[in-house]
């Protein structure tokens, strides 16, 4: 997979969150500190982080406004899901040598118990790198949020947001494989040539077009039976004119709403759920956490096959992470955003 990891570590650069951010979390919000590697204890593991991984979601990790878990602290290390290479094992399920996935933190190693590791990553002949991505929570996400949440049907309208990103090119994708209609929403001429030439979308929109409202409804001339949405705000607004009667709409993320304090306000959706029938429900991948294998499974021979491509963006050194959040939201990368310390 990788080289095999420094087994002597004796210095340890984390990426701690220094002060609480007014929405999008930028490079000022962050500082890089050198400790010593710590020494492990009964049960513990200690991983030399090889790819750590960038989100949206680490937005409302380091929010004190209401979310799913807890904000990172002050002077903390920043949450993060990372891939890496077990250096000492006190544990007799996990050996060295062995990769493994899991929150493990924007740092070079982690001290880790076994409930901090979501899997093995098993060599399958694709990149370590995937388990992070088209293979880890981005892809996973798509997994449960389009065939759990969204339930689509051959022949049915998928739309996606955001369509050029880790999780939505993958939603778009899956979606083909079970034979439906997809249109990509995604922002400018080249993530819309990439949804169209790598991602096999049927439609992509450019949602900064004068003409995104017509163009949209020109893509979707039988309506919408499944929306993924990753942005919520104005392309939400546009999609929900377009639903067809039982649609599902699935909530995986709010990129477009900068600030939630004081709470964004913006047309209503009852009266569009109401007439339509439709189901509006939000996902978590931290509520599938008993069915991972099952994604991966799935997910594995999808790609080996060709039927789902991916892209990645990786950032060289652990330097980069302070200004990675924000650079997401500045619609920098093409696919997945990782950092290789």
């Amino acid at each position: 997979m990788n080289q095999p990891t420094n087994n002597n570590p004796t210095t340890n650069r984390q990426v701690r969150l220094v002060s609480r951010p007014e929405g999008i979390p930028q490079a000022e919000n962050f500082a890089i500190t050198t400790e010593p590697v710590p020494t492990i204890g009964e049960g513990e593991i200690l991983v030399h982080n090889i790819f750590l991984s960038v989100e949206p979601a680490m937005r409302g990790w380091v929010s004190n406004v209401a979310n799913y878990s807890e904000p990172v602290a002050i002077n903390g290390v920043m949450r993060s899901f990372a891939t890496g290479q077990i250096v000492e094992s006190q544990h007799p399920d996990f050996l060295p040598d062995e990769y493994v996935t899991g929150l493990f933190g924007w740092q070079d190693y982690a001290v880790v118990n076994p409930e901090k590791i979501i899997r093995k990553v098993d060599d399958n002949q694709l990149p370590i790198s995937t388990s992070l991505g088209v293979l880890g929570l981005n892809g996973m996400t798509a997994y449960f949020g389009l065939l759990d949440v969204g339930q689509p049907k051959a022949g049915e309208t998928v739309v996606v947001s955001t369509a050029a990103g880790a999780v939505g090119s993958c939603v778009g994708q899956i979606a083909k494989i079970k034979g439906c209609q997809t249109v990509g929403i995604t922002g400018g001429p080249t993530k819309v040539e990439l949804c169209r030439d790598q991602f096999q979308y049927d439609r992509a929109i450019d949602y900064k077009s004068e003409n995104f409202e017509q163009e949209l409804a020109d893509a979707c001339p039988q309506g919408v039976d499944v929306y993924f949405d990753n942005t919520g705000g104005k392309i939400t607004d546009a999609v929900l004119s377009h639903l067809n009667v039982g649609a599902r709409i699935v909530i995986c993320g709010t990129a477009s709403v900068s600030n939630w304090n004081p709470h964004p306000l913006g047309p209503r959706v009852e009266r569009q759920i109401l007439v339509n029938r439709a189901r509006m429900q939000g996902v978590l991948i931290f509520d599938y956490a008993d069915r991972y294998q099952e994604a991966v499974d799935a997910l594995t021979p999808w790609i080996n096959d060709g039927l789902i491509h991916y892209e990645e963006d990786i950032l060289q050194g652990i330097e980069q992470a302070p200004d990675a959040i924000a650079g997401l939201y500045r619609g920098e990368n093409l696919g997945k955003r990782l950092i290789k310390p």
